[in-house]
C-alpha cells in the first residue's frame, strides 16, 4: 500500500513518518480492498492542549473512507484515526460481502 504523509507548515521526524507508516500499515490485515492512503497532519492553534490533527483518508476499490482526529500528539491521533478506520474498513468489508 501506498502511503503518502504531507505536514502542514511543519516538518515531520523520520520516526513520526515510520510510526505513521507501521500504523497504517496494519489496516491491510483487515481487507485488502485498501488501494493508498493520504495522512494529513496539522498543528492547530499552537501552545494549546489537544492541538495536533491528523487527517487519514483510505482510497479503497470502491470509494474511500476517512477520520480525522485532534489529541496531544500525532501518535496519539493517528492511533485514533486508525481505530476509528478499523471499523470502517470491516463495515465496507461487510457490506462488499453482502452483495
Amino acid at each position: 500500500m501506498n502511503i503518502a504523509i504531507q505536514s502542514v507548515h511543519f516538518d515531520a521526524t523520520t520516526q513520526l513518518k515510520e510510526f505513521i507508516e507501521k500504523k497504517i500499515s496494519k489496516l491491510d490485515k483487515f481487507s485488502d480492498q485498501i488501494v493508498d492512503a493520504e495522512v494529513i497532519l496539522k498543528v492547530v492553534k499552537p501552545e494549546v492542549a489537544n492541538n495536533k490533527e491528523a487527517s487519514i483518508k483510505l482510497n479503497i476499490k470502491n470509494g474511500e473512507l476517512f477520520a480525522n482526529k485532534i489529541a496531544d500528539t500525532f501518535e496519539e491521533a493517528i492511533m485514533q484515526g486508525v481505530e476509528a478506520l478499523e471499523k470502517q474498513v470491516l463495515k465496507a468489508k461487510e457490506k462488499a460481502q453482502a452483495k
